[in-house]
């Protein structure tokens, strides 16, 4: 085990030397309020970390010949037209009903993948994981949050539930990753998110089948604001729409164990219950 800051070089740098991959995931937390200080400290935490280890890769005897560098699925614009994939998506942007300080994280995103793109690593290909929220039975994680929701009858549609969610199991989520260290033809950015993102309000109706919840009460925009301050995080991660789809995968040949959301909730419902 070897520590490191996120900002410089140290003795860390000798397991990058030799290695066969990088994998990245180093980053502030965005469950958190949207404060000037924190917003400071999700752009710096990306970007310094991703700095330093594409010095690290430059600098090596014998670099790793790939590097995955984690980016999100949050670069793509808060639409609700058309699915965005890699080739056709739309980077940043925003519906005229979004708050304007949504675009920082889109920023935060474009810079993240800016200081991976522009590192002087010729012997090493690069990709940058387009992530949307990944799906685990871990406790403390995005799914047993909904999930705890759910079973208090706060499971309903969150200002009227048009948003779209894009999601991805974690064995699906590990199992792209594996699939993109064997096709050493891939670069460049990959959406790690399952085929069929849906409203916010059938994602919610499919959980709470799964839990066999009959009750899921409404929130309007307001009243997500009050629960998203007294639960120190923001409503941009209830409320912007971010319909991604994993174009590129499909297109190499992944394959999906769980596509639809209403499966893959009752798979996660099972792992969380057995725990």
């Amino acid at each position: 085990m070897l520590a490191w800051d996120g900002r410089t070089l140290g003795d860390w740098v000798q397991a990058i030397d030799g290695a066969d991959l990088v994998l990245n995931l180093a980053g502030r937390s965005v469950d958190c309020r949207y404060t000037r200080s924190n917003l400071d400290q999700m752009m710096r935490s990306r970007v310094d970390s991703t700095r330093i280890v594409g010095q690290a890769i430059a600098q090596a005897t014998q670099p790793p010949p790939l590097w995955l560098q984690m980016s999100t699925a949050t670069i793509y614009a808060h639409r609700f037209d058309a699915p965005n994939d890699e080739q056709t998506g739309v980077i940043g942007g925003a519906e005229p009903d979004a708050p304007e300080y949504w675009g920082f994280s889109i920023e935060i995103a474009k810079a993240w993948e800016l200081e991976q793109e522009r590192a002087d690593t010729p012997d090493t290909r690069k990709v940058a994981l387009r992530a949307a929220m990944v799906m685990s039975p871990d406790r403390g994680g995005i799914f047993h949050v909904l999930s705890r929701m759910t079973r208090l009858g706060l499971g309903g549609p969150i200002a009227g539930g048009r948003q779209y969610v894009s999601w991805i199991h974690e064995q699906d989520f590990v199992r792209a990753v594996d699939f993109l260290i064997d096709h050493k033809d891939i670069t460049g950015p990959v959406n790690l998110a399952a085929p069929n993102p849906l409203p916010q309000r059938d994602f919610m109706v499919a959980l709470r089948r799964a839990w066999r919840t009959p009750i899921g009460l409404p929130a309007a925009a307001w009243m997500a604001e009050i629960g998203a301050f007294f639960l120190r995080t923001d409503t941009e991660l209830l409320l912007k729409s971010r319909r991604v789809v994993p174009g590129r995968l499909l297109a190499e040949g992944f394959t999906f164990d769980h596509p639809q959301w209403p499966e893959a909730a009752a798979n996660l419902v099972e792992s969380l219950s057995a725990r």
